[in-house]
């Protein structure tokens, strides 16, 4: 589904309109390059590299074990972000698919910031790992 643009990553369009509805009404929480990089899967992910051609495949150069570098696999499968990842889960528990994540940051402050944490370290690494 899109909506202005924007790939919407919810499967049932009721499910996400009920979390527009939270997300716009949050009083927590801004938005950063690298966690828009991470919810849109716009960035620094083999596949999407691999789509606008700046990659020859959209395997992780991160982890031996992955056939595809996706914002879903950074986010809740690569090894190279383990540490990362319990930190996260401390805080957002251990549902890392995107619509579960989303409904958390919005719950909380606390989790939005656990969010906010994971993307800006983790999609710096990726960002500096792809101008080598």
């Amino acid at each position: 589904m899109n909506l202005y643009g924007v790939r919407i990553f919810f499967s049932d369009n009721l499910g996400f309109f009920l979390m527009l509805d939270n997300w716009l009404g949050r009083r927590h929480g801004s938005l950063s390059f690298r966690v828009t990089q991470v919810l849109s899967g716009h960035g620094c992910f083999g596949k999407y590299l691999c789509r606008i051609n700046r990659e020859p495949d959209a395997r992780c150069h991160h982890c031996v074990h992955c056939g595809e570098d996706t914002a879903q696999h950074t986010l809740a499968e690569c090894a190279a972000w383990e540490e990362q990842r319990r930190v996260l889960t401390n805080e957002v528990g251990g549902d890392l698919s995107l619509p579960a994540v989303v409904r958390k940051m919005v719950g909380s402050a606390e989790s939005w910031d656990a969010v906010v944490s994971f993307c800006e370290d983790v999609m710096s690494q990726k960002e500096a790992a792809e101008r080598e």
